[in-house]
C-alpha cells in the first residue's frame, strides 16, 4: 500500500530529525523525510534539500510539506514550483502537531485532500 509522504522543513537539522524520530515512534509505514538546515550544516533552509526530501517521500498519493518559519515556507513554495511531480501540497499549520496528525492520517490510507482537511480542522 502507498501512503501520502511527509516532508519536515526546519531551519534546524536537529529539529527536523527530532520531529521525524517522534513521528516514527508511532508511525512506521509512512515515508517521513527531513530538510533541515542549509547545505553546509548551518541554520536556514535549502531548496535542494527540500527537493531531495520530496523525491524520497513521494508516492503516487502525493506528499505534504510542513515548515517552521516564513523563509522555510518561501523555499518550500519554490521547491514545489521547480518540481515536476504532482500532488505536492504545503500545509500551513504548526510543524510538530500538524505533521504528526498528518502522519497518523496517512498511515490509515487516507488521500491527500482528506488529510489536509483533517489536519486543518485542528488548527
Amino acid at each position: 500500500m502507498e501512503y501520502v509522504g511527509i516532508v519536515l522543513i526546519s531551519h534546524s537539522e536537529k529539529v527536523a530529525e527530532g520531529l521525524k524520530e517522534i513521528i516514527q515512534q508511532v508511525i512506521l509505514n509512512v515515508p517521513v523525510e527531513v530538510a533541515g538546515g542549509t547545505d553546509d550544516g548551518e541554520i536556514g533552509t535549502s531548496i535542494e534539500k527540500i527537493n531531495r526530501a520530496i523525491d524520497r517521500a513521494y508516492s503516487s498519493k502525493g506528499v505534504l510539506l510542513f515548515y517552521d518559519l516564513g523563509s522555510a515556507k518561501m523555499n518550500a513554495e519554490l521547491a514545489i514550483e521547480l518540481s515536476e511531480k504532482e500532488n505536492i501540497k504545503l500545509v500551513d499549520v504548526p510543524l510538530l502537531e500538524g505533521s504528526y496528525v498528518a502522519a497518523v492520517e496517512s498511515s490509515t490510507g487516507k488521500d491527500l485532500k482528506t488529510i489536509i482537511e483533517n489536519v486543518n480542522k485542528g488548527f
